[in-house]
């Protein structure tokens, strides 16, 4: 048999809703520590955790806590004792976390966490949107976004080689769009489980607090002469991120078949018009572009999975050769310019001097549906901005009532 049929032979097929999905890989992945506290629509990802340990399947030490931010407080303590640590969250979860986001970054412990996507009030609401993902940003951690069911499942499994490896050392965060994908169920391909944990390995960090030859402290008072190296060191390490997912990737695909890059170019090759998006509605925008292109119109999608750290000048490399492209993002960031996509994506053409039309487009906040049609009509003004000097606003927000 070949390399090929035998990883097929041994790929299982099943049906999972998105949390099930990745609560399987954690299975399979087995950290050591899991503390957690229950938010829509994360909550089934630990209950989920917690079956698995009570039937023996998995050995790990589940912590049932009082909060979110008890929750990463104790993956800090827990990854500072040199044990391989996860936990999961939505929305509001995350926004307490948030002291803790940094200290987790800045330490340089290589926490996993699976964010279930949803916006943040006000008002209240628990659909989805980015609020949360991208309002955590600037914490220091590593963002990865999932299209669909099979995506959240695969990114697990190659959280912890990225998050471990010597030139990263930072905490990552798995993202998929809550409802949408974590409750909606999807074929997939699981692999097999001692392939996956011989692909994850064992952590082996070079310093931790248990570690009796070797006394260690871990978030120590830093005096001014120090806080800018190790800011520098931080952000270095950021950038490092960026080969090793593509190494972890290119090894995946080897495991499994299955290709993951910083971005997915869909149909790119010789588009005149290009949308850039996100998570679950990449799959709406691809069947979009599919319609569009059995029309005669030249336009591609370009899906990000990697946003910390942003890929500014390989997008900009992506998007050089098309006329126009559109921004589109699922959160708002107040500042009466551009959301953060938007901003960055600008930024980044900008640097590059690559002279593009750009317009910036805000849909689905609070679970509000995105449409084929709203696609087709975001492609139509392209069209008349680049062919017909139309002006288009910028931060139009898609389907929005009147």
């Amino acid at each position: 048999m070949s390399k090929l049929e035998i990883r097929k032979s041994k790929e299982l097929k099943e049906r999972m809703s998105g949390n099930e999905a990745v609560a399987y890989a954690i299975c399979q992945v087995e950290p050591d520590v899991m503390p957690a506290f229950p938010i829509t629509p994360s909550t089934e990802i630990p209950q989920l955790v917690s079956n698995y340990i009570a039937n023996g399947q998995m050995d790990t030490d589940f912590i049932p806590v009082e909060s979110e931010h008890s929750a990463m407080s104790a993956a800090i303590g827990s990854e500072a004792a040199g044990a391989r640590t996860m936990t999961a969250t939505s929305s509001a979860g995350l926004a307490l976390m948030w002291e803790e986001l940094l200290l987790a970054a800045s330490n340089r412990m290589p926490v996993a966490l699976t964010l279930v996507n949803r916006t943040l009030s006000g008002p209240l609401n628990i659909n989805c949107d980015h609020t949360d993902g991208m309002g955590a940003r600037d914490t220091g951690w590593i963002q990865i976004y999932a299209e669909d069911n099979q995506e959240v499942y695969d990114n697990f499994i190659q959280a912890y080689p990225i998050a471990e490896d010597p030139r990263v050392r930072l905490p990552i965060m798995i993202c998929q769009d809550g409802f949408i994908t974590s409750h909606a169920v999807q074929n997939i391909k699981l692999l097999e489980t001692e392939s996956v944990k011989a692909f994850a390995g064992t952590y082996e960090p070079e310093e931790f607090l248990l570690n009796p030859g070797k006394p260690v402290a871990v978030g120590p008072y830093s005096i001014s002469n120090f806080v800018m190296e190790a800011r520098k060191a931080q952000a270095e390490a950021m950038e490092n991120a960026k080969e090793v997912i593509l190494e972890v990737a290119g090894k995946f695909a080897e495991m499994s078949g299955r290709q993951y890059g910083l971005f997915e170019e869909y149909r790119t090759e010789d588009a005149d018009y290009i949308m850039v998006i996100m998570g679950s509605a990449a799959g709406t925008a691809k069947q979009a572009v599919d319609e569009l292109r059995e029309e005669g119109w030249k336009v591609g999608v370009l899906k990000l999975r990697v946003f910390r750290p942003f890929p500014e000048k390989e997008i900009a490399e992506a998007l050089k050769n098309c006329k126009a492209a559109a921004i589109m993002d699922r959160c708002e960031s107040y500042n009466g310019n551009a959301a953060p996509l938007g901003s960055e994506i600008c930024a980044g053409l900008f640097r590059t001097k690559t002279m593009i039309e750009a317009v910036n487009y805000t849909y689905g906040l609070g679970g509000r549906d995105f449409t084929t049609e709203h696609v087709r009509g975001v492609f139509a003004e392209l069209r008349a901005l680049v062919e017909e000097g139309k002006a288009i606003p910028q931060n139009q927000y898609i389907g929005l009532r009147k």
